[in-house]
């Protein structure tokens, strides 16, 4: 859980400093960013969307996933997530929805984080989204780009995946690395044992010469005695 803390911090960093460079151009857009995802591997995906209305707000993000194994929403105060899977348990979608009272307001934008993977072992992956207003009005995000032609009106999110390094593959398919045992070392406890062992035995030896001098010092006491006599 540690480890899926910090990802999500370190993602919410890069995605923070990505949208300040970006500046406001690609703002009205729902876009998914997870900087330095690999193929095959886990990460932390960051949906991002503007709400684009004057007057409604948005109440709830549809996102459909590829048929991931893992999916965990992080907590969000006034949101609801749910993650559908199929037959075969894995991830399909996953829905945010705000409770009464709450939701983007016009003019605001909100992130959804989503640990999710392992990811398609491909050059990209798309993520299709529905946007739902509290008026009613329905947004898909479905229109793929096309190179050379204008960019449509709903793009497609879609997020470029790094190739996976070589060696990388033994953890993919797991959420964590499961730790190593350590090796074997004198524990606080086992020192402990010994020790008062030792001072057992120390304490023996000590009453056991202790005794051994009281005998000496009446022998002694008794032959001063017998020649004062």
């Amino acid at each position: 859980m540690n480890t899926i803390l910090r990802r999500i911090a370190l993602t919410t960093g890069a995605v923070a400093a990505a949208t300040v460079l970006a500046g406001g151009v690609a703002s009205a857009h729902l876009a998914v960013e997870a900087p330095g995802a690999k193929q095959g591997s886990s990460a932390v995906l960051s949906f991002r969307i503007s709400n684009e209305s004057e007057e409604a707000s948005t109440t709830t993000l549809t996102v459909e996933i590829p048929g991931l194994k893992t999916a965990r929403t992080e907590p969000m105060p006034g949101w609801d997530a749910v993650v559908q899977r199929d037959s075969n348990k894995m991830a399909i979608s996953v829905t945010w929805t705000a409770t009464p009272g709450t939701g983007v307001g016009p003019g605001q934008f909100q992130r959804f984080f989503l640990y999710a993977g392992p990811l398609p072992k491909q050059e990209s992956v798309a993520f299709k989204a529905v946007q739902t207003y509290s008026d009613g009005k329905v947004v898909t995000w479905d229109q793929p780009a096309t190179a050379g032609a204008a960019e449509p009106e709903f793009p497609l999110p879609v997020l470029a995946l790094t190739a996976a390094e070589p060696g990388d593959g033994h953890s993919h398919g797991s959420e964590l690395e499961k730790p190593q045992a350590a090796p074997h070392t004198e524990s606080e406890s086992d020192s402990d044992s010994d020790s008062d062992s030792a001072a057992r035995w120390l304490g023996i030896g000590g009453l056991a010469l202790g005794g051994l001098g009281a005998v000496a010092g009446l022998g002694a006491l008794a032959r001063t005695r017998r020649n004062s006599q």
